[in-house]
């Protein structure tokens, strides 16, 4: 025989999508097994088998938009229904007589009918037998004035994510709960000051009407069943929902993962099958962390150089086709900055922000004590003076001295500042590390630099040397060039880059004149940092070089 699988009642939900099908044709099903994921704007919710028997037609489709009574598939197999025992039909109008009736008797008493403010409490709903109810999130804080069915919070169980409305008007006077925590039906989950009516002093709270009767109990279960019915999306027995997700006799393997349609929600927009997530909740239920987790692993597992985070690796090509060729080894360190370049292009969204300095009287101011300095074996160059303007600027905006979270949750500003400065060898790029910079002067910076650079390229450098910069310089205004992209040195959150000065026109205000100009290229992590914020920092590092005065203030 065929029995057909409708769409319950959904309380006043006005649109409610087909957002999963947990079953195929052909699959043998058993009472209360979860067929089809429904979702509201209110709640996700799995709708089980009243029947047992095996799927022999599927009506509609994921995406379908559906309304109470439409037909969702068809069964063939036994009539027994579970649920007819728990929830006879007859027993609705039954508890709806008894709410009438006491709501009635209840309207008499002077403290109902007072105007008198009074203290409601809101509990948690019926919502079956369902484990596990956590509170996800809230919605109102202490001094929130709420209309009848305002949401207040949502809770989430294995089988449902819902908000929970308030059977009241009030102002909040307490949050009885934290997110994160586990409630059961009945608990308290906020305090109201309600300014009395009776029908809002009837709706819900802890004691508000003082009747002792039985009566009065069934009217309180009645209308939390009412409040909560746009929520808990009830199958034929409305207070009937299961706490075990999973489905028997079951070829599809997803199918077979424990896991709320919230998490099965956020695993179809991540495009994870949950069948390869390890659960972490209890009897291996699947949760959103574990489907955090699953992504970032395989972000990060995937190969550094053959097409990391899910992008197609460059296929490998048969040059000898077209001629002689000859493979020549990369050295360690070359190969060691194409793996940290690449992973720094690929995890970094790059913006570069180019601007120029006027460096004509510098570039004078430099030159003088050069001749001195010379007998003392030391040099003034151009990379000093950048570095300390550099230090100048980090201390005035200390974001650019910094590394973002990986969760990108917060900031970590370095309060000391260790400027990296790029140095060409034949091995490859070395980024040497000028400890402490804030506390050095031009001279000593310029002969950090220098000596750092010459270990650079006698291989001479350790480890240590090569650690715990805060921001990098690279400087090609030796070779030549009037501006490039430097890739930001993870993880640090920017890296500037200078070329080589040239003598341009520039307008004083009546004329002409010539005057040397240092492009600058600033390279930065645009989850960091915003376009203003690097605009700034060009500026006043031009106007640094431009009067190197401010170097002392």
């Amino acid at each position: 025989m065929s029995n057909q699988i409708l769409v319950p009642d959904v309380g006043e939900a006005d649109e409610v999508s087909v957002i999963e099908i947990l079953v195929h044709v052909g699959d043998v099903v058993s009472v209360d097994d979860s067929l089809i994921v429904l979702e509201s704007e209110k709640a996700s919710m799995e709708i089980p088998s009243p029947f047992a028997g095996r799927v022999s037609s599927i009506i509609i489709k994921e995406g379908d938009e559906v309304e109470e009574g439409d037909l969702l598939l068809e069964l063939e197999g036994s009539e027994q229904e579970t649920t007819s025992d728990e929830a006879p039909e007859p027993e609705a109008p039954v508890r709806e007589t008894d709410t009438i009736q006491v709501a009635e008797q209840s309207s008499t008493p002077a403290s109902l009918t007072s105007e008198v403010p009074t203290e409601q409490v809101v509990l948690v709903p019926d919502v079956g037998e369902a484990k596990d109810i956590v509170v996800t999130e809230i919605l109102v804080s202490v001094g929130d004035t709420l209309a009848i069915e305002d949401s207040i919070l949502v809770l989430e169980s294995e089988k449902a994510s819902m908000e929970i409305p308030t059977p009241m008007a009030g102002e909040v006077q307490a949050v009885l709960v934290a997110e994160g925590a586990e409630v059961d039906e009945g608990d308290e989950l906020i305090r109201l000051v309600v300014s009395g009516s009776s029908d809002q002093a009837v709706s819900n709270s802890t004691g508000a009407a003082s009747t002792e009767t039985a009566p009065a109990t069934t009217s309180e279960v009645s209308e939390l069943e009412t409040a909560a019915e746009s929520l808990s999306a009830p199958a034929p027995a409305p207070e009937k929902v299961r706490a075990d997700a999973s489905i028997s006799d079951r070829d599809t393997d997803t199918a077979l993962v424990y896991a709320g349609p919230a998490v099965r929600k956020q695993a179809r927009e991540l495009g994870v099958e949950l069948d390869q997530v390890e659960g972490s909740g209890r009897q291996g239920r699947v949760v959103k962390e574990d489907i955090q987790a699953y992504v970032k692993q395989r972000l990060t597992s995937s190969s550094d150089v053959e097409g990391g985070s899910g992008i197609p690796a460059i296929p490998e090509t048969d040059f000898t086709r077209w001629g002689e060729v000859e493979d020549v080894p990369m050295p360690r360190i070359r190969q060691f900055s194409a793996r940290n370049l690449h992973r720094s292009w690929l995890n970094i969204p790059h913006v570069t922000q180019f601007d120029e300095a006027d460096v004509t009287e510098l570039e004078a101011f430099r030159k003088e004590p050069n001749s001195q300095l010379a007998a003392e074996g030391k040099k003034l160059t151009p990379l000093a003076f950048i570095v300390r303007a550099c230090v100048s600027a980090l201390k005035e905006y200390p974001r650019f001295n910094a590394s973002i979270k990986a969760d990108f949750s917060a900031l970590t500003i370095k309060r000391y500042i260790n400027i990296g400065i790029a140095v060409e060898t034949d091995d490859g790029l070395m980024v040497p590390v000028i400890k402490d910079a804030d506390q050095m002067g031009v001279v000593e910076l310029a002969e950090a630099c220098g000596e750092l650079a010459n270990a650079a390229r006698d291989r001479k450098l350790t480890m240590d040397a090569m650690q715990g910069a805060t921001f990098t310089i690279s400087s090609l205004g030796g070779i030549g060039g009037t501006a490039f992209t430097p890739i930001v040195n993870a993880p640090e959150v920017a890296i500037l880059g200078a070329s080589r000065t040239s003598v341009s026109p520039q307008w004083n205000g009546e004329s002409f004149v010539p005057r040397t100009m240092l492009p600058l290229s600033l390279s930065y992590d645009h989850r960091a940092i915003d376009g203003a914020e690097a605009a700034r920092f060009t500026r006043y590092l031009s106007e640094v070089l431009t009067d190197i005065r401010r170097l002392i203030l």
